[in-house]
């Protein structure tokens, strides 16, 4: 029996399977970009371990104490959540310098006793999502720099709200939960024999990104309402690995963040407080930019009225009521700021009130800088929250530092 195939078969079947190979390779990347929660996650590897150390942090504060002795803050914005570059190169990719010793203890020097270190970990993980450890290394670094001029320290899983890693829908939910958990247990095992000082922000801004009503609230909505449920089990999930990692992780002072990270939500009744094994250790964080005509909005308003103050003293006086006076769950507003409309004396008589008022309820502030100082010559005042220069040390606007230090 003859079992050669003739040379036009050998052909068209090395054409056939060439095809269908190419059909399978293009179907398998199209599909990629958009996992949903059918799509396979790979298990959960295994991670390295810090040993534990068996000297015992300061945590006997209760989270209401220890939050009235952060003092003020300020946000390392756009360097470690910058994302859409991959490796260390990320840092700088926004536009800011790298970070140092030197820019640490410049901003110690001038006042400033609480950093928020801002982390996307998307653009450093791989398909299980298991950070790269020289990404890993140098977040450590960077905390260790301000940790070592006597600042406290927040960190967080910041621009990682997208599909491929979490989103809060029901579609999303399992692929979620993998990233979030599993992003925290890395960081829980890197930073778990860390003392008081480093404070842990589950989320940031959490949100259905693309929606509408991404950056809104409203009880009625019932999509921001399923959201701000899937959330809390979300930060639920997350809340117990950090406390399952041990060592001073039991009882580290953990901050949650409502839907969006904004006020209302908070507020609502949507909105549930995460059970936890550690006793009086969680904070609440909100981001507000308040009034948005004055704060944010482009071109919005320029001048600082009393119709201001008024916004500002309501969202401020419900959060006291319902959170620290009422359940004694103590605030942080963990980005604020008024973009610049070269409005300087206004922008100072902002300052001034907003951190008088939060600081009237034992409420730190922590400034969002973003490294933009200067009003373009397209004349938009869209994002100019840059505040500190942080290759000279200085402050661009040095009569805002006064203010917020003066309301203190």
């Amino acid at each position: 029996m003859n079992t050669q195939v003739p040379a036009q078969k050998q052909f068209r079947a090395a054409v056939c399977a060439a095809f269908a190979v190419f059909i399978f390779v293009f179907v398998s990347s199209c599909s990629s970009n958009q996992p949903v929660q059918g799509d396979s996650i790979p298990p959960e590897p295994s991670y390295p371990e810090t040993p534990i150390d068996p000297l015992p942090g300061d945590f006997s504060l209760s989270a209401r104490e220890f939050v009235s002795g952060l003092g003020t803050g300020w946000n390392l914005g756009n360097t470690l959540d910058a994302y859409g570059t991959t490796g260390l190169a990320s840092e700088t990719s926004w536009g800011q310098p790298r970070t140092t010793q030197d820019m640490m203890k410049n901003l110690k020097a001038s006042g400033i006793d609480l950093v928020r270190i801002p982390v996307s970990w998307h653009n450093h993980a791989d398909e299980a999502f298991t950070i790269d450890p020289e990404w890993m290394a140098r977040v450590k670094t960077v905390v260790d720099y301000a940790l070592a001029e006597d600042l406290r320290v927040i960190i967080n899983i910041h621009h990682d709200n997208e599909k491929e890693y979490y989103f809060p829908d029901a579609e999303h939910a399992e692929r979620s939960l993998a990233f979030v958990t599993r992003v925290w247990k890395q960081i829980a095992l890197t930073f778990r024999n860390y003392d008081e000082n480093l404070i842990f922000e589950l989320l940031n801004e959490p949100r259905l990104v693309g929606y509408a009503n991404e950056w809104g609230w409203s009880d009625s909505d019932l999509k921001l309402t399923k959201a701000a449920s899937i959330i809390g089990e979300l930060e639920q999930s997350a809340l117990d690995v950090v406390r399952a990692s041990g060592s001073k992780n039991e009882d580290r002072y953990v901050m949650i963040t409502p839907y969006v990270a904004s006020p209302w939500a908070a507020l609502s009744s949507r909105f549930v407080v995460p059970e936890d094994s550690a006793e009086d250790k969680l904070i609440l964080s909100v981001h507000a930019y308040t009034p948005y005509s004055f704060a944010m909005e482009d071109p919005g308003e320029i001048i600082f009225t009393d119709k201001h103050r008024s916004d500002i003293d309501i969202f401020m006086d419900k959060l006291n009521a319902s959170f620290t006076a009422k359940r004694g769950i103590p605030v942080i507003i963990g980005e604020y700021g008024a973009t610049n409309k070269n409005n300087l004396a206004a922008r100072v008589e902002w300052f001034s009130y907003y951190v008088g008022k939060a600081a009237s309820y034992g409420m730190p502030v922590v400034l969002w800088d973003n490294g933009n100082h200067q009003v373009p010559s397209n004349g938009s005042f869209s994002e100019l929250y840059g505040f500190y220069n942080r290759t000279q040390g200085t402050w661009y606007f040095p009569e805002i530092l006064e203010a917020i230090l003066g309301a203190l």
